[in-house]
């Protein structure tokens, strides 16, 4: 699934990707759980981090 994606994903991507929801998304953001940066009040996340996360993650951390 991850293959489609550029290196650099948005919000709406990672919702897809993880079948989240935005809050959820911003959350693991936010408390560093999944790596990414912010250009503005843009989110962007390296592919790899989302990679990283799914492969080290059992479940979603408690936040």
């Amino acid at each position: 699934m991850l293959d489609q994606h550029q290196d650099i994903i948005t919000i709406p991507e990672l919702c897809e990707i993880l079948m989240i929801g935005k809050n959820r998304a911003y959350e693991l953001l936010q408390a560093g759980a999944i790596r990414g940066f912010k250009i503005g009040r843009i989110w962007k996340i390296p592919r790899e981090a989302v990679e990283e996360f799914i492969h080290t993650s059992r479940s979603f951390p408690t936040l």
